[in-house]
């Protein structure tokens, strides 16, 4: 059975594998491991409340608890832009009139921009190929809004996702290539890493400081501007089942959009009670089980299944070995969703 758990440094091996399947542009994945070694320990640091909530980066795994392997990662940080600017691009329309020619016409624009400091963020969200049509990746994105129902006080009134922009069959950012490249003039490879590793001062130096026409970009890097990977499709779709919506934000990297959605609104999150848990193994209740996704409502212990519930009033029957995969006892308090 796949369970969510918190993750921790005994995890870099998985996670260092996960980068590397994770592809060209999946930024918040480097494939560096000093830079994953040194997440992973913030991780374990946040999960126990030894910083501060907007610093906190809560990174989770999704583990087969039967043979131990890590299928997948994602993330959730307390607060974005803390301590360095989180730039973007505004795609604006700029409206020019002139009474002389009796002529108006819009212009659509790309503006750098720092809009996301009131923002926690949702993100890291990678699975290994051969999960991705099992519901694996609904289990791990939703576990996310369950980590954030647990305690909403540690996060932002706004939750926010970045998704991974497109690329073409050639592994190419047609966005990097007729935009982005044209001001940072570094290999996309360098960029990308630069963006975990350093202190984002190259971005602060090299970005256009004036709005970039987008009638005199070339196609295809105009086309690109918040279009998603096609590995990406999916996240977007859950994405919008949960409320989320297109910001106007782009990467300014390789184009991809910003989604954001108020925390109190994000569908899981609402849709989710409070139950006192109880173990059921006997088979006459089997009947009225439905697969629910349940979790605990601590963030220091996390753990989030999917699996058979019955809900009666204020209590939840599980099976023992649910239980015994969330390590909690008859009497707990847990999280449940449809």
């Amino acid at each position: 059975m796949l369970v969510v758990r918190p993750a921790g440094p005994a995890d870099i091996d998985a996670l260092m594998e996960l980068a590397f399947l994770s592809g060209r542009g999946f930024t918040s994945l480097p494939e560096d491991r000093g830079t994953l070694s040194e997440r992973l320990a913030l991780s374990a640091e946040s999960f126990a409340g030894q910083v501060e909530p907007r610093d906190a980066w809560y990174v989770l795994m999704l583990e087969n608890d039967e043979t131990g392997r890590v299928e997948g990662v994602a993330g959730v940080k307390g607060g974005v832009g803390v301590k360095r600017p989180h730039f973007s691009f505004r795609v604006v329309t700029l409206a020019q009139y002139s009474s002389a020619t009796a002529t108006r016409f819009d212009h659509k624009a790309l503006v750098l921009v720092n809009e996301c400091s009131d923002c926690s963020e949702v993100g890291s969200l990678f699975l290994r190929p051969g999960k991705r049509q099992s519901g694996a990746g609904a289990l791990l994105a939703r576990s996310r809004y369950l980590l954030i129902g647990a305690d909403r006080a540690r996060f932002c009134d706004t939750i926010m996702a970045e998704l991974r922009g497109w690329f073409d069959e050639a592994d190419v950012s047609p966005f990097w290539e007729g935009i982005a490249s044209k001001f940072f003039r570094l290999p996309f490879e360098e960029a990308d890493r630069m963006i975990t590793s350093t202190d984002g001062q190259f971005i602060l130096d090299l970005a256009p400081r004036h709005p970039i026409y987008m009638e005199l970009v070339e196609k295809a890097a105009r086309e690109a501007i918040g279009s998603v990977h096609r590995h990406g499709v999916p996240a977007l779709r859950m994405l919008e089942q949960e409320g989320f919506q297109q910001s106007g934000l782009v990467d300014i990297f390789d184009g991809g959009p910003t989604m954001t959605c108020r925390r109190d609104a994000i569908r899981t999150i609402t849709g989710t009670r409070r139950a006192t848990l109880n173990i059921a193994d006997d088979s006459d209740g089997d009947q009225d089980m439905q697969d629910r996704l349940i979790s605990t409502d601590s963030i220091a212990q996390f753990r989030a299944v999917r699996a058979p519930v019955r809900v009666e009033g204020a209590e939840a029957f599980v099976s023992s070995a649910t239980a015994a995969l969330l390590r909690v006892d008859a009497g707990a308090v847990v999280q449940v969703s449809a």
